[in-house]
């Protein structure tokens, strides 16, 4: 139960955080390019690259209750992208390359088509 309340209290955090950083985005620029949303991917990768790394380095007793309320909540609520983006690169950095490259394939192309097939369902087109 530990676990998910961890979890469960870090994405409420990153969902509300999201929300604040977008709208803020949104009131000081506004624009068809979703400028908000690739902030907040590029924010949350860069956050959890130092936040991995630092853990990495430290190894703290609480390495796996802070990996779960901020890698996986906080982060995991402010964009998933950030996940993802570790994801790849632990692939790529353990050698396993053609597994990178078929995660990141699958992951952008099979998520949009999914999207897509979503959308259908719901326009009645499908």
């Amino acid at each position: 139960m530990y676990p998910f309340l961890l979890v469960g209290l870090g994405g409420a955090i990153g969902a509300m955080s999201r929300f604040g950083f977008s709208s803020m985005v949104g009131r000081h620029w506004p624009m068809a390019f979703p400028l908000a949303t690739l902030l907040v991917n590029i924010i949350g990768s860069l956050v959890m690259g130092l936040f991995i790394g630092l853990m990495a380095r430290m190894l703290p007793v609480w390495q796996n209750e802070a990996r779960l309320f901020v890698a996986v909540g906080i982060l995991g609520g402010f964009t998933t992208f950030s996940s993802f983006s570790l994801d790849t690169v632990v692939l790529i950095e353990r050698g396993e390359l053609l597994q990178a490259g078929a995660y990141l394939l699958l992951s952008v192309v099979v998520c949009l088509v999914g999207l897509y097939l979503g959308l259908l369902v719901t326009r009645g087109v499908a």
